[in-house]
């Protein structure tokens, strides 16, 4: 490669950009979260397969795919300071395709959830405007350190759980569905809160008043970590009202795990947080489908 070639500007997105753009490792959330509203639904899902996974795809690589090619779009100032390695402001993603991929994505979005039915493409509706509202100026609700976890929260893991039971109902889920969705929606708000910590120089530098960056990391992890044990406890509460006290059980050990972990968290904030995104987190999306398969037995 000559000096030449290496200093123009390239006019193309690296093709291994784009994917990294979209964040695969993101996608999980809200796949699983659509899953979780299927198996709650008490529908056969093997009778409705192809829509399982066409929610599935749409909640994941689709949507949540296309929230975090705008999101990167809309932050590419703030991960020239905090990750200046990342697609866009690398350069990978040359001048406006990073937008032009996260508009192509949203129409995309709405393409598929068509698909879906009145009921998935409603929800698809709400889950781009909240992708966009998040990031986007004027409103850019991440610069706030409450709107904006409890938005990612409630459209990553309430949004797609409503969404998947009501898609395979073709109606309105049962209260106790909805109730529950709400519920781990509302303790993903502490998920999202300890995943601003990679971003706490950028956010300060940049006006975003995440919690970290307006409370500190030890005040922020208590707060994140007492809203996800609170979530979980009136799941717990709920479950035995609904006279499910073996489902109740298993999500209480999920929590008593979870803990631990938070014990192990609060020592080091700010180190630890990723280690805890791998493992507390994943015992509280464990206890997800725990509680599904407990609303599945109530129809």
């Amino acid at each position: 490669m000559t000096v030449s070639e290496t200093l123009r500007p390239r006019q193309y997105p690296e093709p291994r950009a784009m994917l990294r753009l979209i964040k695969p490792i993101t996608w999980f959330p809200p796949i699983w979260a659509f899953l979780c509203g299927a198996v709650s639904s008490a529908v056969p899902l093997g009778e409705n397969w192809p829509m399982v996974v066409l929610g599935m795809v749409l909640a994941g690589p689709i949507v949540c795919g296309m929230s975090q090619a705008a999101n990167d779009w809309c932050d590419r100032h703030v991960d020239a300071v905090n990750e200046p390695d990342r697609p866009i402001p690398s350069g990978r993603i040359p001048g406006r395709w990073g937008l032009w991929i996260a508009l192509a994505m949203t129409v995309l979005s709405l393409a598929v959830g068509w698909l879906l039915g009145p009921w998935g493409f409603g929800a698809t509706v709400v889950g781009v405007i909240a992708a966009w509202a998040y990031s986007a100026e004027p409103i850019r609700l991440k610069r706030s350190g409450w709107w904006g976890p409890g938005l990612v929260g409630l459209s990553y893991e309430g949004l797609p759980w409503f969404t998947g039971a009501a898609v395979l109902l073709s109606a309105a889920p049962r209260f106790e569905v909805v109730v529950m969705a709400a519920l781990y929606a509302f303790g993903a708000h502490g998920i999202m809160t300890l995943n601003d910590f990679k971003a706490l120089e950028g956010d300060r530098q940049h006006g975003v008043r995440s919690l970290p960056v307006v409370l500190g990391p030890e005040v922020a992890a208590k707060i994140a970590c007492t809203v996800m044990a609170l979530a979980q406890a009136l799941v717990i509460a709920f479950l035995l009202v609904l006279d499910k006290p073996w489902h109740a059980l298993a999500v209480t050990a999920l929590l008593a795990a979870q803990v631990a972990a938070m014990r192990v968290l609060f020592r080091d904030p700010k180190g630890k947080a990723p280690w805890y995104n791998g493992t507390g987190v994943v015992l509280y999306v464990t206890g997800m489908m725990v509680t599904a398969f407990a609303l599945r037995g109530l129809a």
